[in-house]
């Protein structure tokens, strides 16, 4: 899908060559980036690497400038997938706010179709890169006489449950890469979209970070030299620690500010603003904000990225408290407890004692299990002297290094590459309950390290839900520090609730990677943060007096220096005014560390865990098959407005004028008061959306061995997809032919003279006569 994007773009650029700009030499049309031969040689580079706004080109025909029309030779023939010219942007902002370890992003921006012609009308695509772990929670579009916003349902919310599940449109390109068409746009008009999205921060070296697309390709930069262009970015951080932040590094030059948050809907008003440089003052306890502001030339054409630290030395933690809102369907309690490893190089991290257990059946050709294969070697090379090590290959068939664990030395490392040269070979089938009892047995007597098993798959199985009722009788029995479970999804077709049961019920991490050109890097990132570990067998103590708790996740994870431990809660009763967390440090000894109690006035916990606790307790309902559980995710998903498997987005239209009035109210419910309001959606016109869940794995793809692989569904709708209506020799004249070279020559004509000679040469591009003319206008250009 991801390719058919890019291809479309790219024929898109091509297309908007036809668009002209008229005699004024003041008038400049936008020049495509400029790439190198590698990066030509790849369509990645016609990806959306900021929030984009393309026109859904069908029929060449329409293609031109709404404001001075041209004489076009007339193309026939339609584009097979549809072309993708993207919009020109007139302004944007983002708002971001940071919470723990949770970034809300919006983005409000402007985009005008200046490549259809006045009288016609085309599908806008809209496009939304994401950072980590990204979970789109809102789209409002404003044109000329209608509306749309989005709203998630569930199927028993609509009456045409059909639609429900044929929809066509709302996709990933990639896994962080949202896209959705809102339909015929007229020529000329401008489009207002605000997106909001959650991402994760990435912790790394004792510092969270920032990671927000927002690099513009030049080619949406307005053509005209006077168009006034302004770019707004605004930034607030609350740790919710009490503790100082420290700013480290940031991809664009804001300043410190204290001022009001953007009115998206009326303006960016900012008032009671103090403004200092940023090398100056950069922290406040417990609270960041800064704004950059700039009229600019070119738009941003890079990410925007910005990390900080917690100042504290040593490991920290503390527990927030906070009452629900009222329009929250669970009344309970909630609170977050979190440990932070604090930036100590004294600490010692945990001897290890590793199996990797790794998936060599067939659909593991290619590409993945060679990734397997470098990430092994590289983490093995990584493994300290004291640490041990055996790996277990397994399709339907499990190969095992030694019979027993390894200590590393460069021969043991040698011998294990050696052995994975001749081993790891993709065939066969997946059986994954015997490689992982076989590692279970292997790490029984661990008594002074953190035993751990590294699960490596890009398949699914039929016995899942006893797999992990094995593996929890396993580790409920265990003594002292139990084996510890990591997984790592490789695609779609493994079932990653699977996975993420096996790892909460170890104490471990999951992570996945659904793109081939990410495999490597997630997989050591997880495996950093599975190795590193400072502080194991973690509990909260005097909890006891409470009535009812709910943990998320439980049991807690471990304390390394690339994770920390963040857990939240609900609960009823009286929370005591003082807690301990203790654990077990790497020299086997006791740690305890007291815990400041206080309440979260200003961080948002429902909102800031909704993620998690959706993922949570949609993994649990798979396991026991719960109807109740799925229920209360699909609650959850509805009020806090993030996907799950169990809720659908659609787009609602609202017709301005004839439901102004209607409109008004329910949009100013919507934007004010963060609580989505439930309109009757049989009285509006509804555009469905696809599941925008990741799904339970795919046992017959898995048992017919298929290769992990890009999506293989269209953009474009079955109804779209038409047979050419020209001869063949149009249709080379249609992927071929550019006609800049005859505008230019039509504009110092006179209009009976350039009507004849259009006609003349439509006519000749038949025989193909006017080919050449693409070539030699690229070469021009």
């Amino acid at each position: 899908m991801a390719d058919e994007f890019a291809s479309s773009v790219d024929y898109g650029l091509t297309l908007a060559k036809r668009i002209y700009y008229g005699k004024n030499q003041s008038v400049l049309a936008p020049k495509p980036v400029a790439m190198s031969k590698s990066m030509s040689m790849s369509r990645d580079v016609y990806l959306p690497t900021a929030p984009m706004v393309y026109a859904v080109i069908a029929e060449p025909s329409i293609v031109d400038n709404p404001d001075i029309p041209s004489y076009q030779p007339y193309v026939y023939g339609r584009c097979d997938p549809p072309a993708l010219i993207p919009l020109e942007m007139h302004g944007i902002a983002m708002e971001v706010d940071c919470y723990m370890d949770t970034a809300f992003v919006t983005v409000c921006g402007t985009w005008r179709v200046h490549c259809v012609m006045s009288s016609g009308r085309c599908d806008c695509r809209i496009a939304i890169p994401m950072g980590e772990e990204g979970s789109v929670l809102g789209v409002e579009v404003d044109v000329m006489t209608r509306s749309y916003y989005s709203q998630l349902v569930t199927m028993e919310d609509t009456n045409d449950r059909e639609k429900v599940t044929k929809a066509k449109d709302g996709c990933f390109l990639k896994c962080q890469i949202y896209t959705l068409k809102v339909p015929q746009v007229e020529g000329g008009s401008s489009l207002t979209i605000k997106v909001s999205w959650s991402q994760k921060l990435l912790y790394h070296d004792g510092q969270f970070c920032l990671s927000v697309p927002f690099s513009f390709p030049a080619y949406v930069i307005p053509a005209g030299k006077d168009i006034y262009k302004r770019e707004k970015i605004r930034l607030n951080v609350n740790c919710g620690t009490g503790i100082e932040v420290l700013c480290k590094t940031t991809s664009h030059p804001v300043k410190v500010c204290y001022c009001n948050k953007f009115n998206f809907n009326s303006g960016y008003k900012v008032s009671g603003m103090v403004f200092m440089t940023f090398q100056e003052i950069g922290r406040w306890v417990g609270k960041l904000g800064f704004l950059y502001e700039a009229q600019v030339q070119t738009w941003s054409n890079a990410d925007f990225n910005f990390s900080y630290a917690i100042s504290s030395s040593d490991i920290f933690g503390g527990l927030l408290l906070q009452s629900p809102p009222l329009h929250d369907f669970d009344q309970r309690e909630m609170f977050c407890f979190y440990l932070y490893p604090g930036n100590s190089e004294r600490r010692k991290v945990f001897k290890k004692e590793v199996v990797f257990v790794v998936d060599i059946s067939g659909s593991m050709r290619g590409g993945p299990l060679e990734d397997a294969k470098n990430v092994l070697l590289s983490a093995l090379s990584e493994l300290n002297p004291q640490d041990s090590f055996n790996i277990i290959a397994f399709n339907g068939d499990t190969h095992l290094l030694s019979s027993s664990m390894e200590l590393v030395t460069k021969e043991a490392i040698e011998n294990a590459s050696q052995w994975i040269d001749i081993n790891f070979i993709a065939e066969g089938g997946t059986n994954i309950l015997f490689p992982l009892n076989q590692a279970i047995e292997m790490l029984a007597k661990s008594t002074d390290s953190i035993p751990l098993i590294f699960l490596i798959t890009d398949g699914s199985v039929e016995d899942e839900r006893h797999i992990c009722n094995v593996m929890k009788g396993h580790l409920t029995n265990a003594e002292s520090i139990c084996p510890r479970i990591c997984t790592f999804g490789i695609g779609s077709y493994c079932n990653h609730y699977f996975l993420k049961m096996l790892s909460q019920i170890g104490r471990g991490h999951f992570d996945a990677s659904y793109d081939a050109d990410s495999i490597v890097f997630r997989m050591q990132r997880l495996f950093a943060a599975a190795s590193s570990v400072i502080l194991a067998n973690i509990t909260i103590e005097t909890l006891e007096d409470l009535d009812s708790l709910e943990l998320y996740p439980f049991p807690i994870p471990d304390l390394s220096f690339e994770k920390p431990v963040i857990v939240s809660g609900r609960y009823h009763g009286n929370f005591p005014n003082s807690l301990k967390a203790s654990g077990i440090l790497a020299d086997m000894s006791n740690f305890t560390t007291e815990l400041k109690v206080q309440e979260a006035k200003e961080v948002p916990l429902e909102k800031v865990f909704a993620r998690r606790q959706i993922d949570i307790l949609t993994t649990h309902a798979w396991l026991s098959e719960s109807k109740q559980l799925e229920e209360k995710v699909a609650k959850m998903s509805i009020q806090t407005r993030v996907p799950s498997e169990y809720t659908r987005m659609i787009l609602l239209q609202i017709d301005k004028g004839k439901q102004a009035s209607e409109s008004v109210v329910t949009l100013e419910v919507y934007n004010k008061s963060d609580v989505p309001k439930m309109v009757d959606l049989n009285s509006h016109k509804i555009i469905f959306l696809r599941s925008l869940g990741i799904g339970f794995g795919n046992l017959i793809a898995t048992a017919e061995n298929v290769r992990h692989g890009p999506a293989k569904s269209k953009l474009s709708e079955p109804a779209d997809i038409i047979l050419k209506a020209a001869s063949n020799c149009c249709s080379t004249l249609l992927d071929r032919f550019c006609c800049m070279c005859f505008i230019r020559c039509c504009s110092k004509m006179s209009d009976q003279c350039s009507i004849a000679l259009t006609q003349l040469c439509t006519g000749l591009a038949c025989f193909g006569c006017l080919n050449c003319c693409f070539d030699l206008c690229m070469s021009c250009d």
